[in-house]
């Protein structure tokens, strides 16, 4: 049982105590006060908003158990860390609330017990009790509470008065509830004649043995470490550590032993206990020698440390050093509590039980049944007797009227057997006709087999021939569709190579202008000549480069002519589609002229006209440059 196990137990009792109407239901207001008392007492943050948040969509009414818990888990039991809480203080607070409600006892009477041992009695209850809610503690865990508490008082426990409660009501065969519990503990049943004083004590002891994890707690004297001087100490053993204090009270410790697999009690001599045999490490917690006017001493050998004890007699000694045995044996074995261990161990003896008698209620259910099967056979065996009786009286008056009948029908049946032979000779006569029909039947069935076998197969190739004819229509629509795109592509590209031709000429015009403006500007400056040249030595370059444009797009225009006129020829209904890798070799190439390559041509001759007409324009230029310079230096050409 886990730590969310035990708080949940706790946080049931204070759940259902808000819940006054038993409805199973809680207003919001109500967990909201809980939820805060429950991050006090386990020293977690409190989230106010939370809650609201959690429960929006559920503002109509109260909140059960069900929805509670989803909150309760993930806004505090997953953040509560084991140890940075008292889990005293919890199981506190879930005890006021719940026995303001439903612990009502008579304050006057003498065998009530106080609050304090109705809150552990409480505890315990909640430590031994099922695993299931509402939560109960079945007759097993109840005896094996009182007997605890019975030991403690030094009594013996009456098994009696027990039997005679639980014998009371068959329900309570199953498990009581705690406060079943502790109305029989207020009773004085089971505590006559003793003091109140040493019943709480008694409930102290095993709540601090049981709850507390508490193995062994008791007065030892120990030998100081520095000073080397024996003082009593109150020792209190757990399954972890081994703690001792100045006192009783257990307010002021003076120390802590951990308990870990490397802890033991120093073995004594082997000439001691054993003689000359070999020494076995930590088969059994040996006990030293009596030394220093000390009787009954044990040392406890830690890896850091090695403390020296003294009880107060042999059977203390044996006690504690079995006591540090149990202790060192659960953390060796990964557990934290004894009593969880015990308690698990208890469950599962039960249900061993529990399963034994199942068996042999079965068993017995099954002899009894056995009994009862055979006796029903006896009857049955008896009748069959008597019956047989009968039926062999009735079996010779069949008989003898058999034998009557049998002759008569020997009678009826020789006639009848002569009729029979006649019409069997006729009946063969009829079949032999018969025969010979359904020979002829056979034959004319199986021909009609024949030819409804060609008239599926004929309906077949129908079948097919109609879906080839779908197929190539299909094809051929396609083919269409994309000889359009193509022609679509073709003239946009006709359009831009045409526009593109009338922007050269455009540009050859107006260098033809800026050619003639030159020309008449030669009697300017040496320094305009100089820019006219740099100009045309530019617009030569640009020329080359449109001159470069229009031959790449004249490329560009006969390739996709060729493609154009693969595509021109349209499909036939009924011709089936070629292949895609034959699908342009397919088309023939029309003969008329393409208008695009005409205008291209045309566009050709144009350009060389144009280039020798710039030539000679530029030889001209030259001259005249070259009679310029000759007139400056006062030179004269002669013509």
């Amino acid at each position: 049982m886990d730590l969310r196990s035990e708080l949940l137990k706790s946080i049931w009792y204070g759940f259902t105590a808000l819940d006054l109407e038993k409805s199973g239901k809680v207003s919001k207001s109500q967990l909201k006060v809980l939820s805060h008392n429950l991050c006090t007492v386990l020293s977690i943050p409190h989230d106010p908003v939370a809650l609201e948040e959690h429960f929006r969509d559920d503002d109509d009414g109260p909140v059960s158990s069900q929805g509670y818990m989803p909150y309760l888990n993930k806004y505090i039991l997953d953040k509560v860390i084991e140890g940075s809480f008292i889990k005293e203080n919890v199981d506190e607070l879930c005890w006021t609330l719940t026995a303001k409600k439903n612990y009502q006892t008579d304050k006057t009477s003498s065998t009530v017990l106080p609050e304090k041992d109705a809150f552990r009695l409480w505890c315990l209850f909640n430590f031994l009790s099922e695993d299931k809610y509402p939560l109960v503690m079945v007759p097993d865990e109840v005896e094996y509470l009182l007997k605890k508490i019975c030991m403690a008082m030094s009594i013996e426990f009456n098994c009696v008065e027990l039997e005679d409660f639980f014998s009371q009501d068959s329900v309570q065969q199953s498990g009581i509830t705690v406060w079943v519990f502790l109305e029989m503990m207020n009773s004085g049943k089971m505590s006559k004649g003793i003091d109140k004083s040493i019943i709480s004590m008694a409930i102290e002891e095993v709540y601090r043995e049981i709850v507390g994890d508490v193995l062994k707690e008791g007065y030892l004297w120990k030998k100081g470490q520095l000073r080397r001087n024996w003082k009593e100490r109150w020792f209190t053993l757990r399954p972890s550590n081994l703690s001792y204090y100045t006192g009783e009270d257990r307010k002021d410790c003076q120390g802590n032993i951990v308990l870990d697999g490397n802890c033991c009690v120093e073995e004594v001599d082997d000439q001691i206990l054993f003689g000359h045999s070999k020494w076995i490490k930590n088969l059994f917690y040996p006990v030293l020698p009596d030394r220093d006017g000390k009787r009954c001493m044990f040392c406890l050998k830690t890896l850091s440390k090695t403390y020296e004890m003294s009880a107060s007699d042999t059977k203390q000694r044996q006690e504690w050093t079995s006591a540090i045995q149990t202790a060192i044996r659960l953390h060796v074995e990964g557990k934290t509590s004894l009593h969880k261990d015990l308690k698990l161990k208890r469950r599962e003896q039960r249900e061993q039980r529990e399963k034994r008698r199942q068996s042999k209620e079965e068993e017995l259910l099954r002899l009894r049944a056995l009994q009862e099967e055979r006796e029903r056979k006896l009857a049955e065996l008896d009748l069959l007797k008597e019956a047989q009786k009968q039926a062999q009286v009735l079996l010779a008056q069949d008989e003898q009227r058999r034998r009557q009948q049998h002759e008569q029908l020997q009678r009826a049946l020789e006639v009848q057997l002569r009729e029979a032979e006649e019409a069997r000779v006729s009946m063969q006569a009829e079949m032999v006709l018969k025969e010979e029909e359904a020979e002829r039947q056979r034959k004319r069935i199986k021909e009609l087999e024949e030819m409804q076998k060609r008239l599926e197969e004929a309906l077949q190739l129908e079948i097919k021939a109609r879906m080839d004819e779908e197929v190539f229509r299909y094809a051929q629509a396609g083919l269409l569709a994309e000889e359009e795109e193509k022609m679509k592509a073709l003239m946009s590209l006709q359009e831009e190579q045409e526009e593109y031709i009338l922007k050269t000429q455009r540009e050859k015009q107006e260098l033809k202008q800026e050619m003639e403006v030159k020309s008449r500007s030669l009697d300017e400056a040496q320094r305009q000549l100089e820019e006219v040249r740099a100009n045309r030595h530019r617009v030569d370059q640009d020329v080359v480069a449109a001159q470069r444009k229009l031959r790449q797009a004249s490329t560009n225009v006969k390739h996709w002519n060729v493609q154009m006129n693969r595509l021109m020829r349209p499909i036939g209904p009924g011709e089936k589609r070629p292949s895609l890798g034959s699908s342009f070799s397919s088309f023939q190439i029309p003969t008329q002229r393409d208008p695009g390559l005409r205008l291209r041509r045309r566009s050709g001759s144009e350009d060389q006209d144009e280039e020798s007409k710039e030539n000679v324009d530029n030889r001209a230029g030259c001259d005249l440059e070259k009679r310029h310079s000759h007139a400056s230096n006062g030179d004269m050409d002669i013509p």
